[in-house]
């Protein structure tokens, strides 16, 4: 955690101004406090402990904030159709983690996350919040070294409504920051909703379908199997490892193969929209990425220590 060091002491400061001063106090610490109020310590006791002494100052250290915030407004209105849009799967080997609600409403994080009330942006997502047009889904930060040519981790997220069909949140995906000569963040995010009856009917058909069909091929063991000739288990085989060999070069899968992974890929949730965004960030201002749906507001704080 960083430590903050107060100012000079003002000698011979008016009262006025000092009355003054201790109320504004709030309005100051509401458009961005200089470091974490949690373990704070004062000049004085740093002076008092060896140990803080001993530690160097944090170079290209930063308090790094983000909202992430839903537009209220009805997914048939939306201009951008993602139906037939199929995003990659989550990478299972994301380990670093912003924030994660899983379906109990348990919350995973990775970061030592700051209280909302300390954040800069904390008055834009109250502006949103009360428009009555916005939910915000998530607003938080937290100090962390972006030093030059940082090459950042991606930070999960998952936050929103849980969708029990599909078995994750409504907003899914990854946040990752790097630092080149500037700072840059890659929002990676999927916006879901509930299947519409008329597609959960057929995605329901496509399943069965493909299960059928399945039944119809050749089991590991042969069963279930019409006996045709000696040689047809291996012809069989032989056609499976031409039809997965032709998926993995980028070559199309015919019949009832092509069948089973698109009812296999085929998610359990609607796509509403995406964002897929890398935005240059310059510290002290505020940059907005969004989508008809979804919006990202970002803000970085250097800390000078």
């Amino acid at each position: 955690m960083p430590l903050r060091t107060p100012g000079k002491p003002l000698y011979g400061t008016p009262a006025l101004f000092l009355a003054a001063l201790l109320a504004l106090s709030p309005w100051v610490s509401a458009q961005g406090p200089s470091g974490p109020a949690a373990g704070a310590i004062s000049e004085e006791q740093r002076r008092d402990n060896p140990a803080s002494q001993a530690q160097p100052p944090r170079e290209d250290y930063y308090r790094a904030e983000f909202v992430i915030l839903e537009r209220i407004v009805d997914p048939a209105n939306v201009n951008e159709k993602m139906t037939s849009r199929i995003p990659e799967p989550p990478n299972p080997n994301i380990n670093e983690i912003l924030r994660a609600v899983d379906r109990n409403g348990t919350v995973e994080t990775t970061r030592q996350l700051v209280p909302r009330n300390q954040l800069h942006l904390q008055t834009a997502a109250n502006r949103l919040e009360n428009s009555g047009r916005f939910r915000i889904l998530l607003a938080t930060g937290w100090y962390q070294s972006f030093p030059p040519d940082f090459d950042g981790e991606p930070l999960r997220v998952a936050i929103g409504d849980w969708l029990a069909d599909a078995g994750h949140r409504e907003v899914e995906g990854h946040i990752t920051i790097d630092r080149q000569r500037y700072l840059h963040v890659d929002v990676h995010l999927n916006h879901w909703q509930p299947l519409s009856l008329q597609q959960a009917t057929l995605s329901q058909s496509s399943g069965d379908a493909a299960t059928a069909s399945g039944n119809n091929q050749l089991k590991g063991d042969g069963a279930g199997q019409e006996a045709t000739g000696n040689d047809q288990p291996a012809l069989e085989n032989d056609k499976a490892r031409d039809s997965l060999a032709s998926m993995a070069t980028g070559g199309d899968v015919a019949g009832a193969d092509q069948m089973q992974i698109a009812s296999a890929s085929q998610p359990k949730a609607e796509l509403v929209t995406w964002i897929r965004e890398t935005r240059r960030m310059r510290s002290e201002e505020v940059h907005f990425l969004d989508s008809p749906t979804i919006g990202v507001l970002v803000f970085f704080k250097k800390i000078e220590e």
